[in-house]
């Protein structure tokens, strides 16, 4: 039976309930106050617990989803009839702007900062604490930097008079993130390398997989929008050092692929740093319904040919590729995860209820033992989710140690290949031939290739360690980030990237019951074709204005800095 942890979310200064056992002991409530809640290590955890449910969603709660999946949708691995459009128009509020949390983690770092050193709090215990206020501080940081750009930088916890720091101008993205740079460093010397319950609470190694995370991010943002070597080449250093302390610990392996996504309990799992457990009657969520017994927006046609031949080669390069006119050919002598991840049969609207879209219907979260049962539909699934995992910080260093040979880094090498790539592929029913590097050149054994449809502006072994990113972590709440910071989100533009916007090849005659609303080759009358989603020109996405690459600070924050004599500049192209 899964153990629950309930913890008390601790929002006010002098409201804060106390978590001692020994309720006899417990002062009166009207007498709660910063000097009797923040006095020992128990109260602190309970406070820093508050933070787990913003950050670590993992697959959401009733019927509100995190990430995954659909969490972010607006990207080219989903096909939908009508694809979700950028953002538009300025916001009149809310879009993001919000500094709470900033406040929230600054507030915990200073009652941490002044409690006394004692047998309840050992010094031990201030700077693991301190570096758990970092780390939740840097993260709140890389999110609010990632949506608008520069930000005010507060390290403090700001009087509700101080006119001048409130209303400060934007400070530069790059200051900003090597304030969280900061942070991360000191909460990976000082967070417990063990603290808590295994894989429910933060520790070095989580602290570590995260950073990977966050530099990877920054350290390509800098050098594909900002053109800044320096900076990129410091903050992929920082990324690849993280991920690989994570890999030299040796405290996690990798077993099977989906039962990261699909296991009723995530315990003994080697490949999770960190997961939310999830309690049937408690607490569920409605990710595994979505894969079960409803209609899906299914693959597009660009995403399944991603996929490696099982030679490793891309399809239009491998003598074993068989084609895609027929679901069994597509699953044929293909990179084993094409089968971890989608259903072996064409799903088109109107054969079954789960179907999908594109007629590509996935079930990398499904679990096959509870989808007859009550438990498995509706919100009530109670499958654990990872929030992070070993599999995302192999395919992190690969790609910071890729990326750091093009601005004057170390060279990219087997060995860094060896320890990051080539492990995904050697999981345990993957099997795929190792990834080889020679230069800058992609190799196979002994065979160097480049696939034909690589971008001109990149490596063919960055394409090939993108690819292989793309398939270990679809559908995990990535890829519209990872587009973004490669400054590629033309991949999302419906007409100029048609494939984006086709299914399954298929014969009408084939499936009797196929929905009238079917359409192949954008045409209705065709009977013939691959399934078009979006078929009618008013229903195509496209970009156009790269302005989009950073949110628009909603106009209401820009009228309260005006009337209190500041200025709050607009993103370009938002104003």
């Amino acid at each position: 039976m899964k153990i629950r942890i309930l913890a008390l979310l601790c929002l006010g200064l002098t409201t804060i309930v106390s978590c001692k056992e020994d309720y006899l002991e417990k002062p009166p409530l009207d007498q709660l106050s910063d000097g009797t809640y923040w006095t020992n290590e128990a109260n602190v955890r309970t406070f820093a617990y508050g933070f787990y449910t913003d950050y670590f969603t993992g697959y959401g709660s009733g019927n509100t989803w995190g990430n995954y999946f659909s969490g972010q949708a607006l990207n080219d691995d989903f096909a939908s009839g009508t694809p979700p459009e950028y953002t538009r128009v300025v916001p009149a509020t809310g879009g993001g702007w919000t500094f709470t949390y900033v406040r929230k983690a600054n507030l915990f770092l200073s009652k941490v900062q002044n409690m006394e050193v004692d047998a309840d709090m050992p010094e031990e215990a201030k700077l693991h604490w301190q570096g758990i206020g970092r780390f939740f501080r840097g993260l709140e940081y890389f999110d609010l930097v990632k949506r608008f750009g520069d930000v005010p930088y507060y390290d403090q916890v700001l009087d509700e008079k101080d006119v001048a720091q409130l209303y400060k101008p934007r400070d530069p993205r790059t200051l900003v993130m090597d304030k969280v740079l900061e942070d991360f460093k000191y909460a990976a010397t000082n967070v417990r390398a063990v603290d808590g319950k295994a894989g429910l609470t933060v520790n070095k190694y989580v602290v570590l997989a995260y950073m990977s995370r966050v530099f990877l991010f920054e350290g390509t943002w800098q050098k594909y929008h900002l053109n800044n070597a320096a900076k990129a080449k410091e903050y992929l250093e920082a990324a690849k050092w993280a991920a690989a302390e994570v890999i030299a610990s040796k405290k996690y392996s990798l077993k099977n692929y989906r039962e990261v996504f699909n296991s009723l309990d995530l315990a003994t799992n080697t490949e999770v740093l960190l997961y939310r457990q999830y309690v049937e009657g408690i607490l569920t969520h409605a990710l595994m319904s979505y894969n079960n017994k409803e209609a899906q927006t299914g693959a597009p046609k660009d995403l399944i040919e991603t996929y490696l031949a099982s030679d490793g080669l891309p399809i239009s390069l491998s003598a074993v590729y068989q084609g895609d006119k027929t679901i069994a050919q597509v699953m044929a002598n293909r990179d084993p995860r094409i089968k971890e991840t989608f259903v072996n049969e064409l799903r088109p609207a109107g054969v079954v209820s789960a179907s999908s879209t594109t007629g590509y219907a996935t079930h990398k979260f499904l679990n096959e033992s509870i989808k007859d049962q009550t438990i498995g539909t509706l919100n009530l699934n109670p499958t654990d989710a990872p929030i992070i995992r070993f599999g995302e910080v192999l395919v992190n260093y690969a790609e910071a140690a890729a990326e750091l040979a093009t601005v004057g880094g170390a060279a990219l090498t087997n060995e860094d290949l060896n320890i990051s790539i080539n492990v995904l592929r050697s999981r345990p029913g993957i099997n795929m031939p190792a990834l080889k590097v020679a230069g800058d050149v992609a190799m196979v054994g002994t065979v160097a290739y480049t696939d034909p449809q690589k971008d001109a502006d990149v490596s063919s072994i960055i394409w090939e360690i993108r690819r292989e990113r793309r398939v270990e972590l679809v559908y995990e709440g990535f890829r519209w980030d990872d587009l973004r910071r490669w400054k590629k989100l033309e991949y999302t533009d419906t007409e100029a990237n048609p494939d984006i916007n086709r299914g399954a090849y298929l014969k009408k005659a084939d499936f009797p019951k196929i929905s009238a609303n079917v359409v192949l080759d954008m045409n209705p009358a065709d009977t013939e074709g691959y399934i078009t989603p979006a078929w009618k020109p008013e229903s195509q996405r496209k970009f156009t204005n790269p302005r989009i690459y950073l949110n628009p600070i909603p106009q209401d924050q820009i009228v309260l800095y005006k009337e209190n004599g500041a200025t709050l500049t607009q993103n370009p192209g938002w104003e």
